[in-house]
């Protein structure tokens, strides 16, 4: 059974390839634009119409684009995983940790939404803007790591 399972996944591996990939970037996309939201959203005024907007399009982008996308990457990259067998692989486990850290990263940025919405605002736009950064420096590890394999 697991062999049926792993040679059917071998026959469509450059299919989870592409998919992967595909929803590797609507959710990179969807992580570079949630700080940006809320930076904005916390420069509206608590309670006008201009926040409820802001609102709105937070929990869009997070429902509609980056946590679909964020699922069907990890359904891919598992797949994936399972294919190669990567898991023996240290670039990978590397990667894999990497992964984990920006899933940690979306979660906290849901959580940081929700406070919003309730109106608080514990960080401030700088530190927001220093944040922004993390999905592009976490893409350019995973990339080198997964292109050049340096280990």
């Amino acid at each position: 059974m697991i062999y049926g399972l792993q040679a059917a996944l071998s026959l469509t591996y450059a299919w989870i390839k592409a998919g992967h990939i595909i929803f590797v970037m609507f959710w990179i996309a969807g992580l570079f634009m949630l700080p940006r939201y809320y930076i904005y959203h916390q420069e509206s005024a608590p309670g006008s119409a201009e926040e409820k907007k802001w609102i709105e399009r937070e929990r869009k982008l997070r429902s509609i684009i980056l946590t679909p996308a964020m699922i069907l990457v990890w359904i891919f990259g598992l797949m994936m995983m399972w294919t190669i067998q990567a898991w023996t692989m240290h670039w990978f486990q590397l990667k894999f940790l990497l992964v984990l850290g920006l899933s940690a990263y979306h979660g906290w940025m849901i959580g940081y939404g929700r406070k919003l919405a309730r109106g608080e605002r514990p960080v401030s736009g700088r530190a927001l803007r220093l944040m922004n950064e993390i999905p592009g420096l976490a893409v350019v590890l995973i990339v080198v790591l997964v292109i050049v394999r340096p280990f």
